[in-house]
């Protein structure tokens, strides 16, 4: 069986713990922060997930997410991703956008939607995380 590879970046440990669940309800699965991959080494992955916090104005981290997932548009055109992350404010807007971006750029994205939860990933949360990382793996 595949591993599944559950990229995220996390500010507060709040997105990692939300990684770990995912990589839980997967089975075999690899959590690796976006400082240490690359999006060339998604580009033959036929599912992943990719987790990120909201920051700012509910937009991605610009340091390293936003980098990554510019240069991992060119190789997402028929992948299925999961898409999940956590923030302290807002209603989602910023995971709408990523959802539609990931799209765009031909990614199918599970469920048409993101896992997200407020601060530290509740039961609920926790749940739909390891249900995100099921229909992943079963993905692969």
């Amino acid at each position: 069986m595949a591993e599944l590879k559950v990229v995220f970046w996390s500010g507060s440990g709040n997105t990692e713990s939300m990684a770990d669940f995912v990589a839980k309800g997967a089975g075999e699965a690899k959590t690796v922060s976006m400082e240490d991959i690359t999006p060339a080494e998604l580009a033959d992955e036929k599912a992943f997930a990719l987790g990120c916090p909201a920051m700012g104005d509910e937009e991605l981290e610009e340091t390293i997410v936003e980098p990554f997932v510019a240069e991992l548009e060119n190789h997402v055109s028929g992948k299925t991703i999961g898409l999940f992350g956590s923030y302290g404010w807002g209603d989602g807007e910023w995971m709408r956008n990523w959802v539609d971006r990931m799209e765009k750029a031909g990614a199918i994205v599970v469920n048409g939607e993101g896992v997200i939860c407020a601060d530290a990933p509740d039961d609920d949360a926790e749940q739909a995380l390891k249900a995100l990382g099921e229909k992943l793996a079963k993905e692969l």
